[in-house]
């Protein structure tokens, strides 16, 4: 196969994109390359880099129409989460314009003067998932920039023509050949690890362990946001409507296709009021073509993956919904009656399907959602502050939240996994100068 072609999920016939795939020698021509312009680019300035972030996020804030019918087009995403994610682009640009300008090092007290200066580490492989295509690539690339580095891209084949479109809103405002873009699959994301400097990736925990072993192998950091099986914990003193519209709301929006979508939901006491509620929350989403507004629950990527929906429902259905005959649609799902190690409580099924069980008490349900490979996010549902903080201190998950939904991540807040959730630093808010960036120890005696 030597071309990626990307098709519409909603309209399997609608071929989007299909362009030619860069093979190895592509890629290792696009680091060399990258690697001379990242010299001029560090050498710039702060003020500089700033000045170009925000040349870029102007560029995507000018064409949030354009770019959010491609997102919708491309991945099925329904349109006003679409035009989210543009908006979400344009100010990670800015905020890590602003960071250009966040100090580089620190100075230490001795016999003589001693400090640190942080410096790029050169060209940055991101390698980048189709269920954000535009968040996920500049939340990876807009810090590497900004810091100083190049940046090449591999992403995802479902998602070409989104990257494909930032890079062409990007070109006016880099330098020349200091982001690229290179459609490919795997053979493509590996030349991309074997060529860069520093290595970003976000994608399933089977390939991300792959990446990180070969990243390794080679000396180079790398940092891999991987699979999810978050988990959402329902109290008796919670409000039931609400928790249930957040949970809803982060199991079956964009049909489950996020890492932090809701996957398991442990209810402390008798379930049957939260059930009765989340049956209702989940009636009140829209499922239907991700072009209409007011839709919350499009297709999923593709007919494979409508049918790993399909096959993995198991147990007793307690919540269900019709979907459209054309495109990939999946029904959103709830099941119960399944023990702690069915495959959907301990396998990330990407789509609009959850699972529900009950928990005798608070350190129960800890224990079912700690009980998993995964660690990616947990929420709490309460009123009581005692058992929050308790369950802060006993989560297993790089994120907690409390009466939040799991779906959802903040750019200015580190943003990782623990266990086979993450691997490496963490992305995002301060925590991305410590990627991109590698310290120098300089002394004078």
């Amino acid at each position: 196969m030597n071309r990626v072609q990307s098709t519409s999920p909603q309209r399997p016939s609608d071929v989007v994109v299909d362009v030619p795939l860069c093979d190895p020698s592509d890629v290792v021509s696009a680091v060399e390359t990258a690697r001379a312009a990242q010299r001029e680019w560090a050498r710039g300035g702060p003020a500089v880099r700033a000045a170009a972030l925000t040349a870029c996020a102007d560029a995507v804030a000018a064409r949030t129409d354009e770019l959010a019918a491609l997102v919708v087009r491309e991945v099925g995403k329904p349109v006003l989460e679409a035009r989210g994610e543009v908006a979400r682009a344009a100010a990670i640009l800015r905020y890590y314009a602003q960071q250009c300008f966040d100090p580089i090092g620190e100075t230490y007290p001795g016999a003589g003067l001693d400090f640190t200066v942080r410096r790029p580490r050169g060209v940055a492989g991101l390698i980048t998932p189709w269920n954000f295509p535009l968040a996920i690539p500049v939340w990876k690339a807009a810090p590497a920039l900004a810091y100083g580095n190049a940046a090449v891209v591999k992403p995802a084949p479902e998602a070409t023509a989104c990257a494909l479109r930032l890079a062409e809103l990007f070109a006016p405002h880099l330098p020349s050949g200091l982001l690229s873009v290179h459609p490919g699959h795997g053979e493509t994301g590996a030349a991309l690890v074997d060529a860069a400097d520093v290595v970003s990736f976000t994608g399933s925990t089977g390939v991300g362990r792959r990446v990180a072993a070969a990243g390794a192998a080679r000396g180079i950091p790398v940092q891999c946001e991987m699979g999810g099986l978050s988990a959402a914990i329902v109290l008796p003193d919670a409000d039931l409507g609400r928790a249930a519209t957040h949970v809803a709301g982060a199991a079956m929006g964009f049909a489950g296709q996020k890492c932090t979508a809701t996957k398991r939901i442990l209810v402390v006491g008798d379930p049957a009021p939260f059930t009765e509620a989340l049956r209702a929350a989940v009636d009140a989403l829209r499922v239907g073509d991700p072009a209409d507004d007011g839709v919350a629950v499009g297709p999923v990527i593709t007919e494979a993956a409508r049918d790993r929906v399909r096959d993995a429902r198991a147990g007793r259905v307690v919540v269900s919904r019709d979907v459209p005959d054309e495109g990939w649609f999946a029904a959103p799902t709830v099941v119960t009656d399944l023990p702690p190690d069915a495959p959907l409580n301990t396998t990330e099924t990407f789509g609009p399907i959850c699972t529900l069980a009950a928990a005798p008490d608070v350190a129960s349900a800890l224990a079912l959602a700690n009980g998993t490979a995964y660690g990616l996010v947990t929420a709490l549902y309460t009123n009581d502050l005692a058992a929050a903080m308790a369950y802060v201190a006993e989560c297993q998950s790089g994120m907690v939240k409390v009466n939040a939904p799991t779906a959802g991540v903040d750019f200015h807040l580190p943003f990782g996994g623990e266990k086979d959730s993450g691997y490496g630093g963490r992305e995002q808010g301060k925590e991305a100068q410590r990627f991109y960036t590698s310290p120098r120890t300089v002394q004078f005696g």
